[in-house]
C-alpha cells in the first residue's frame, strides 16, 4: 500500500524540514516540498501538520523470553510489540540468554521461535555467549554467517550467565575476527557476590539493599575490565545499561586511548533515581534492576552524556515481571527478586516529556541516541532515518498531546507501571513498519506477523 504524508516536519539526527514523504511498498520513494496527491493515485494521504515525522526508533536493548530465578517474563511479542509500537519503537533488538549448559544455535532457534510469525515489529537478536569452547566457537561462526551480527557477555551473574576471564578473551578475539560487535553488561561479579552475602547475614534483606550490594564503583570496575580486555583483542564493544558517571568515565577514558567503544544507558537511570526502590511495603521491588537505579545526583551527568553524545543511546533493557507472584519472590531476600523493569511502550514518551520538552536534549539528539545511532552501530541496513531508498520506518509525533501512563492502559503484559500516574507530553499519532500503517491515531492497528527477522552483516 502506498502512503503520502502531508506537510510534516521531518526531524533526523542531523535535519529539519517540512516536507512530504510518500511511501511505497516498504521503502521511502519520494521527498519534496509539496506531492500533489494526483501524482500518486490510491495512496493513503495522512496529514502531519503541527506535527513531527521522526524515522521509527529501535530499542537496541530487550529481554522478551527470560528465564529468571525460575520464573519467567511476562511479556511475549504478541504483546511487547504491540507495546513497542504504540510507544513509536519499530524495530528491537532481544537478548538471547542461553544458560551455560545450552547449546547457542539452539538458544537461538528457541528465542526466535518466540518472534516469528507473532511480532508486529521488526526484530533481531544479539546472541549471548555463557560458555566458550570449540563446539560454542563453530556454532558462534554459524549463527554470524546466518545474520546475528552482535554478541552479549555478562561480567556479573556469578555461575549463571556470566562469562570467565578467559572466555571473554575468546569471545573477544572471535568477535575481532567476524567483524561483530560485542555487548556487556559490566559489574564485578565476586564483589557482588560477597557483599550481596554480607547484607544478607546481616538481615538486611529489603529491595533497598539491592543498590547497596552493587554500588556505583562495582559497576565502573566492570567497565575498566571490558576496556582492558578489548584494548588487547582489539575487539569493538558496546556497554549496556550504564548507571553513573564512574561507569561512563572509565568508558571514556578508553576510547580517548583509542579503544572502539560504545555507551548505552536506559530510560529508568534517566528518570527514576533509588529512593524508588527503597518505599516501604515491598513497593520498591518494582523498581529493582541491574545494575540498580542510582541516587538522582547521577541524572544531570547521564542527560548531559546523552546531550554531547557521549553516550550513544538510549534503550529500555525492557524486563516484564509481575509485582505479585513474581517481584514477590524476593521478599526477605532481595537477590530473589526478577530484576527488570518494564519501559518498551514508554521509552520514547518519557525521553521527550524529560528531555525534549525541558530542553536537555534536542530534536537532533533525541532521534539519534533513540534510532540513529542503534541502526548505525548494529547494522540496521534501511533504518533509523528519514531518506529516500530507506525503510518506510515512521512515526509521526503529536507533540501538543498530553496524557498520564498507567498499568491500566498499557499494551505490556505486566500487573504494574514502573511510571504509575506519571504525566507525559507528545505522542505518536502514526505508526508505519516497512510502508504498513500498524498504529493509527495513537491505536494499535497492526497485524501480528507483520514483523520480520532482520539479518545482518557485520559492519565492525
Amino acid at each position: 500500500m502506498a502512503i503520502l504524508i502531508k506537510n510534516g516536519r521531518v526531524i533526523t539526527a542531523t535535519d529539519d524540514y517540512t516536507a512530504d514523504v510518500y511511501c511505497e511498498g516498504e521503502t521511502v520513494r519520494r521527498i519534496e516540498a509539496e506531492i500533489d496527491p494526483a501524482s500518486v493515485p490510491g495512496a493513503e494521504v495522512i496529514d502531519a501538520s503541527g506535527k513531527y515525522v521522526f524515522p521509527g526508533f529501535i530499542d537496541p536493548h530487550v529481554h522478551v523470553y527470560l528465564p529468571f530465578m525460575g520464573t519467567y517474563a511476562k511479556d511475549d511479542y504478541g504483546s511487547v510489540s504491540k507495546a513497542a509500537l504504540l510507544g513509536g519503537t519499530t524495530s528491537l533488538i532481544e537478548m538471547v540468554c542461553p544458560s551455560r549448559t545450552e547449546e547457542p544455535a539452539e538458544a537461538l532457534e528457541l528465542w526466535r521461535g518466540k518472534a516469528d510469525g507473532l511480532s508486529a515489529c521488526d526484530y533481531t537478536f544479539h546472541m549471548g555467549v555463557t560458555r566458550y569452547d570449540d563446539a560454542v566457537e563453530s556454532q558462534l561462526r554459524e549463527i554470524v554467517a546466518g545474520g546475528i551480527a552482535s554478541f552479549k557477555v555478562f561480567l556479573a551473574y556469578k555461575g549463571a550467565f556470566g562469562v570467565t576471564d578467559p572466555e571473554l578473551y575468546h569471545t573477544l578475539r572471535l568477535a575481532r575476527e567476524l567483524g561483530v560487535i560485542v555487548t556487556a553488561h559490566c559489574e564485578n561479579e565476586t564483589l557482588i557476590d560477597e557483599r550481596q552475602r554480607e547484607l544478607l547475614a546481616a538481615g538486611n534483606g529489603d529491595p533497598g539493599f539491592h543498590e547497596i550490594s552493587r554500588p556505583t564503583l562495582v559497576e565502573a570496575e566492570g567497565v575498566n575490565h571490558l576496556m582492558t580486555f578489548a584494548e588487547m583483542t582489539s575487539a569493538h564493544v558496546y556497554v549496556v545499561h550504564t548507571s553513573c558517571q564512574l561507569a561512563v568515565d572509565a568508558a571514556r577514558r578508553a576510547i580517548d586511548r583509542g579503544v572502539r567503544a560504545w555507551v548505552e544507558t536506559v530510560i529508568p537511570y534517566l528518570v527514576l533515581d533509588n529512593s524508588y526502590a527503597e518505599q516501604p511495603g515491598f513497593e520498591g521491588a518494582k523498581y529493582v534492576m541491574s545494575p540498580p537505579v542510582r541516587d538522582s545526583s547521577q541524572q544531570p551527568f547521564l542527560w548531559n552524556a546523552v546531550r554531547d553524545r557521549l553516550i550513544s543511546t538510549v534503550a529500555t533493557d525492557h524486563a516484564p515481571f509481575d509485582f505479585e507472584g513474581q517481584k514477590e519472590m524476593g521478599r526477605g531476600d532481595f537477590t530473589r527478586i526478577p530484576n527488570g523493569i518494564p519501559s518498551v511502550q514508554n521509552r520514547i514518551e518519557l525521553l521527550y516529556t524529560h528531555g525534549v520538552a525541558t530542553g536537555r536534549i534536542d530534536l537532533h539528539t533525541f532521534v539519534d541516541c533513540a534510532s540513529t545511532q542503534a541502526a548505525r552501530i548494529f547494522g540496521l541496513e534501511g533504518k533509523g532515518t528519514v531518506a529516500v531508498g530507506a525503510d518506510a520506518d515512521l512515526c509521526i509525533w503529536n507533540p501538543d498531546h498530553t496524557g498520564v501512563i498507567s498499568a491500566k492502559t498499557h499494551a505490556m503484559a505486566t500487573d504494574y507501571s514502573a511510571f504509575e500516574g506519571w504525566e507525559i507530553t507528545g505522542r505518536a499519532d502514526t505508526v508505519t513498519v516497512r510502508g504498513e500503517v500498524v498504529v493509527r491515531g495513537g491505536e494499535f492497528v497492526g497485524a501480528h506477523g507483520h514483523g520480520k527477522l532482520l539479518k545482518r552483516v557485520p559492519t565492525h
